[in-house]
């Protein structure tokens, strides 16, 4: 009876989490916008150093550390990343304007590039994981984090990154941010008030909310995965198979419903952002101190090749798809959560069955 409690405790924080979650996703994107048309900094160095940013994930990892479960946290590393592809990513995409072309900018296939030739270094590693190797793989990828980080800092500084659209002058900043914001929000608010709100509030306002979505996104992200964890606990159920698959999902909701509502607004910008920088961080930060607090000894198993291999093709679809694969983002989206579902399905059928 006791144990029926737990559950149905978790189940409900989880649920519960959820109306925090969309809330922050909805502060986050409509600030994020405004702040990149106010200072004229792409729209996706914003977004990696926020929703990119997976402070929730790293919780769950140095947590799970803590606690001697080394196994669920590569897992939630690599099926965070997976899920940020094949059930974000994609939801952007499907969820994009009805006809309208998906147009990404230098900025974004820049970082698209750049997170297929992490995964690509990361893979091998994670497969041998041998002490000398884990060892000196956690120390390079928390150095790359920094020099990452240390640049986005800089590009910030500076403005080197490509400005975002309709933001070529500065007598136009008011419309610009009023269509950034507003494109797609018709059904959902009266476009004169959105539009005098904006001009109404100075950036500080605008950052001080975006800051505020972003506290919100992370706080949901915890408490799901930790309402997650204690389920799965109770139920007894593989550390890897949960982490993979249950604890992912639970974790990348907040990106989830960035991504949603990034394609719904029209801003793929944000959407890559979203992605590209969730499994930055994911696959040097996280992974680092992974590899470091561990040195291959892992307590419980480790991934296998056919989870890795779909990690970095899922990796290789998501980069096609920013330099090539604008005009035909919908049937992308499509396919790809679709991929995952199979995954999903394979993962409890197949590569972890009892």
């Amino acid at each position: 009876m006791a144990q029926a409690g737990v559950v149905a405790f978790n189940i409900g924080a989880f649920v519960s989490t959820l109306f925090l979650l969309e809330f922050g996703a909805d502060k986050f994107i409509a600030h994020t916008s405004i702040v990149a048309a106010r200072t004229k900094i792409s729209e996706v160095v914003i977004g990696l150093v926020t929703a990119g940013a997976e402070w929730e994930e790293l919780a769950v990892v140095v947590g799970s550390l803590a606690q001697g479960r080394s196994s669920l946290a590569l897992g939630n590393v690599v099926g965070a990343s997976i899920s940020n592809i094949l059930g974000a990513f994609s939801l952007g995409l499907l969820f994009y304007g009805q006809g309208e072309v998906v147009e990404f900018d230098r900025s974004s296939r820049i970082y698209s590039l750049l997170v297929l030739v992490l995964t690509t270094s990361v893979t091998p590693i994670i497969y041998h994981s041998t002490a000398i190797t884990w060892l000196t793989g956690g120390i390079l990828l928390i150095a790359t984090f920094a020099v990452y980080f240390l640049l986005i800092a800089v590009a910030i500084g500076r403005g080197v990154l490509t400005a975002p659209e309709d933001s070529d002058s500065d007598s136009d900043d008011d419309d610009n941010e009023a269509n950034s914001v507003s494109s797609r929000t018709a059904l959902l608010n009266d476009d004169t008030t959105t539009r005098q709100s904006q001009r109404r509030h100075g950036l500080g306002y605008h950052a001080l909310y975006l800051l505020f979505g972003f506290l919100a996104i992370c706080l949901a992200g915890y408490v799901l995965s930790q309402a997650a964890t204690n389920i799965t606990d109770a139920l007894g159920m593989s550390d890897v198979l949960f982490s993979v698959v249950i604890l992912a999902i639970a974790t990348t909701l907040p990106e989830k419903f960035i991504a949603v509502m990034s394609g719904f607004r029209g801003h793929p910008g944000i959407l890559v952002a979203n992605c590209a920088g969730s499994n930055i961080f994911l696959l040097s930060l996280c992974c680092g101190i992974i590899m470091v607090g561990t040195r291959g000894d892992l307590d419980k198993g480790t991934m296998t090749i056919t989870e890795l291999s779909v990690l970095w093709l899922s990796t290789v679809a998501f980069t096609a798809t920013v330099w090539f694969g604008g005009s035909y983002a919908r049937w992308i989206g499509g396919a790809m959560l679709g991929s995952y579902v199979g995954f999903i399905i394979l993962e409890f059928t197949v590569i972890h069955s009892v």
